[in-house]
């Protein structure tokens, strides 16, 4: 890709770091230049970028306290590589949008709205708008479209919906949004394109595996129902995320260690999940090199497991059958002992791994003779926010 080349700079903001990709426009969309600043407001940032030769660079440690400071970072960086010369477009995946059902151009009064709806995502939408508006100081004449993480899951039956207190909060926003939806389209839309049936008429589980993890049920091409509910904290164990717990916890933790609404989010969302369980590491990776001697360990590791397994059995009794299991994420895509031990007890719903695929991480991991088909499907956030981005602006960009 040349300097020369129109672009979309697609940005996946996170609550501690920022991934970029450039795409040359297409169809097809061509990946360029790529990269992630990571630790942002810890001691070492670094920026790590790959090129499309499979070169890799990082640099680092910088100075990057919060987002304002990791942008202009990478700002600096795209100038300094010609990296925002020929950008036509900018995307920007962010993680709430209640309302929207799909992409929307930026403008000022979709800028104000998520600042008033800051408080439903503290921990990513402040970034993600610092993000936007550095952006539009560097490139104001350049359009930006947010693609949001909540879209996928905006048409839910209402049933998966509701959240049980009184009706009367519903007319606060508080319901059941689902969370990671940018991976979930990615990953149908790459199902439709390998062909399987399922994708567009059948019965999908999707679990998005990683240091932030969820599972989506999906019929006819539409979910229906997603673990994350109006947090993404919820759901089953992440990395340091608790996933659901009882709620008679927050008055305990407040009656006997004096805990603040505020001490309980941090806890719940920074301090609990793999983390918490092990006491060691949020890494599956870490727990599992130590689990054969250490218990607390190998607890982390099977709790991960059990509630997978579980939610994928309840995700097929709500969709009334499986016909395709989908693995994603970097726990999803890599760790096959993890794939085995879900897929494990599962039988009864015609799950069967071949296990030489498996342990390759081959595209297809079950057996021929399965009912049910599991793959194995690396996600690509980034490139479908490009593609959302093109779609989007349809008219205003030749996508």
């Amino acid at each position: 890709m040349t300097a020369a080349t129109p672009t979309i700079l697609a940005i996946n903001g996170g609550s501690s770091s920022i991934r970029f990709a450039l795409f040359q426009r297409g169809p097809p969309l061509l990946r360029g230049i790529a990269g992630k600043i990571d630790r942002i407001g810890l001691d070492g940032t670094t920026l790590q970028v790959d090129d499309p030769a499979g070169e890799c660079s990082e640099n680092g440690p910088f100075p990057a306290s919060d987002h304002a400071s990791a942008t202009r970072l990478l700002i600096r960086w795209l100038d300094k590589h010609s990296g925002l010369a020929a950008v036509q477009a900018i995307g920007h995946r962010v993680v709430h949008g209640m309302a929207h059902a799909t992409p929307q151009r930026v403008t000022p009064e979709l800028l104000a709205e998520l600042q008033r709806i800051s408080p439903y995502d503290p921990d990513h939408l402040p970034g993600e708008i610092a993000l936007i508006k550095a952006f539009a100081r560097r490139l104001p004449d350049i359009p930006q479209v947010a693609c949001f993480d909540t879209a996928f899951h905006h048409d839910m039956p209402r049933v998966a919906c509701l959240i049980a207190i009184p009706r009367r909060y519903q007319a606060k926003g508080i319901r059941r949004y689902g969370f990671h939806g940018l991976s979930y389209a990615y990953l149908i839309e790459e199902l439709q394109r390998q062909g399987d049936p399922a994708a567009g008429s059948g019965r999908v589980i999707l679990a998005h595996l990683g240091s932030g993890a969820s599972l989506a049920a999906v019929r006819d091409g539409h979910s229906i129902d997603t673990t994350m509910g109006f947090t993404p904290a919820s759901g089953i164990p992440m990395g340091t995320r608790s996933g659901d717990l009882d709620p008679g916890l927050v008055r305990f933790l407040a009656r006997d260690e004096g805990m603040s609404p505020t001490q309980f989010h941090d806890m719940v969302n920074h301090q609990s999940g793999l983390l918490g369980v092990s006491g060691i590491s949020p890494d599956l990776r870490d727990l599992l090199a130590l689990e054969a001697s250490n218990a607390a360990a190998a607890d982390a590791v099977a709790l991960f497991c059990y509630e997978v397994t579980k939610c994928i059995g309840a995700y097929a009794a709500a969709l009334g059958g499986l016909d395709t299991l989908v693995f994603s994420g970097g726990i999803g895509e890599n760790a096959a002992p993890i794939r085995e031990r879900i897929c494990a007890g599962l039988g009864f719903l015609g799950i069967s791994l071949q296990h030489q695929r498996n342990a390759e991480h081959a595209a297809l991991i079950s057996k021929d003779t399965g009912r049910v088909t599991v793959r194995v499907i690396p996600t690509d956030e980034e490139r479908m926010i490009a593609r959302s981005t093109c779609r989007q602006l349809e008219g205003v960009i030749d996508a």
